[in-house]
């Protein structure tokens, strides 16, 4: 897939863009503030803000493969865009960031959701599909 990253789109098309391949994960836009000590506070940056307002100004496409991973997927959006962007992947009826879980892929990431989000079959005790 790609996606294009032009001046005059919103966050939230981008969103859309993304998610029309990866139904069960999101991506959060954020600027990073100082904070006291050195630290960092991000700020999430609303779905209506337009990309000329974030970034480095640059356009361009971003080719995104299933094999790409959580951290890949980031450090392209920011490397090339200037853009911190955050993927979280559905679980159930909440968002987790997956911070913990970089290092998978794309698809991976997405099939790992829609296992978590898409209630299974339950087997009653005594019904026609208890085999015990």
């Amino acid at each position: 897939m790609i996606i294009e990253v032009k001046k005059n789109k919103t966050i939230a098309e981008v969103q859309d863009d993304f998610n029309l391949f990866y139904p069960f994960l999101k991506l959060d836009f954020y600027k990073k503030a100082n904070g006291r000590l050195g630290s960092f506070i991000r700020q999430k940056i609303l779905k209506t803000i337009f990309l000329n307002v974030v970034g480095n100004g640059k356009e361009g496409e971003l080719e995104i493969a299933d094999s790409m991973t959580v951290g890949q997927l980031e450090k392209s959006f920011y490397d090339r865009f200037g853009l911190t962007v955050q993927v979280s992947r559905k679980s159930g009826t909440i968002w987790l960031e997956t911070t913990m879980t970089d290092s998978w892929s794309l698809k991976h990431q997405n099939e790992h959701g829609r296992e978590l989000s898409t209630p299974g079959k339950r087997v009653l005790p005594g019904s026609a599909d208890d085999h015990n």
